[in-house]
Formats: C-alpha cells, structure tokens, sequence
C-alpha cells in the first residue's frame, strides 16, 4: 500500500471511533456505498482492533487502516487485525524505528515545521498535519509549501465539509481527515443511510476545491 496513492483515493479520510463492536461493519459498508473506500480506525475504544478484523474481513472495497498508533507494539497489532495501513498523531524515534521493521506504511503526524524536518529526515514525504486547526490550518500549509516542496499533507482536525474545500485547493494537500462523515448520533442510532448520504457529499469536494482556486481571491 503506498501512502501517497492511498491519500489520492478520495478527498477525505473519516477518522472513525467505533465504541460497538457491531456497528463497525455496517458503518464501514454504508462508507463504501458513498464512495469513501479508505477508513482511519482510531484505536480509542476496546473493540477497535476486533472492529478492524472485522472491516477487513466483511466489507469488501473497504482499504482498512488504523488510527492513533502511538507505541511501537500497534503496528503488530494493527497487521494482525488486516490493517492496511497505519497513522499516528506525531513521530518519535521509536516509532520511526517501528515502522522500518514493519510492513505496515505508516502516516505520521507532524505540527510544526521541525516535526517536518524530522519526519523528511526519516524518511517521510507524506505526512499528516495534525491538529490542523490549532497548528494554523491553511495559512500554516502555505507556508510550508515554500521550504518544504517535496512533501504532501492530509491535514486533520477541526475540519468540517465548509473548511474542506479551502485545504483541499492548496498544491501540498492530497486530502482531509475529518469525522464529520460519521457524526456520533447517526451511528448510534443506526443511520446508515445518513452516512452514505455524507459520503457521497465528499464526491463535490474536490470540485469545490477547484473553484476556489481559480478565484480571484485565491489567487491573489
């Protein structure tokens, strides 16, 4: 699995929490249906890995990964559950270390311009830029552009479908982690329907994203 196609798959990346072991595969399907094929399971929960097996398991057209890897022992973990691939909220040596011996492709989590350095250093071009928001959202991602040309994001967190667009129109962003396409009450109360409806919303970013660029305003 390359990283760099893997984000070129589609415009957002949900980052998906799943708390019930049973809604991890129709939450997934309904996913699918939308057009969302690459899913970021977020080891918060118990049931996370099981939820992965099960993803990768059941829902076929599903590209399964997971999310919040923060020890070295996740990315056995994650390959056991058919992980795809794995993405972590920020990169330390050990985790650097990690991921050679693995043979799962890792994005990992920069926020400021050292945190670049050293994940290029590493040997990391694609990188997600997290918390995108707090870290300076669009303004920060133009001005890594200029000393960091060679790299590509997937910012991630605080971003709704409104902001998405804005992100997605810069040079260096291959696509957007949000959990907006799964919103807690739809999931808890079964709406699947209301998720497929949300992915398939994610189709007109891009779309939307061109627009925005070709304004005079963007351009300026």
């Amino acid at each position: 699995m390359n990283i760099l196609n893997l984000m070129r798959t589609g415009p957002v990346i949900p980052v998906i929490v799943i708390d019930r072991l049973e809604d991890a595969v129709p939450l997934a399907r309904a996913l699918v249906a939308g057009g969302v094929r690459v899913l970021e399971l977020t080891l918060r929960t118990p049931v996370a890995l099981k939820a992965i097996e099960a993803i990768a398991n059941e829902v076929e057209g599903a590209i399964t990964g997971v999310g919040t890897i923060t020890r070295p022992e996740d990315f056995d973990a994650a390959l056991k559950a058919g992980a795809l691939f794995g993405v972590s909220p920020g990169l330390t040596p050990e985790l650097v270390a990690a991921s050679r011996d693995s043979a799962l492709p890792l994005l990992p989590g920069v926020m400021t311009p050292s945190d670049v350095i050293a994940a290029r250093a590493a040997g990391f071009t694609e990188l997600k830029l997290f918390p995108a928001q707090q870290a300076g959202g669009v303004g920060m991602l133009k001005a890594l552009g200029g000393p960091f040309p060679d790299v590509t994001f997937c910012p991630t967190g605080g971003i709704s479908a409104a902001t998405a667009p804005d992100f997605l129109a810069l040079p260096n962003v291959a696509c957007v982690g949000g959990s907006w396409l799964t919103p807690a009450n739809a999931v808890a109360a079964g709406d699947w329907g209301r998720i497929t409806a949300l992915a398939s919303e994610t189709v007109g970013l891009r779309r939307r994203a061109s627009l925005r660029l070709s304004s005079p305003k963007d351009r300026s």
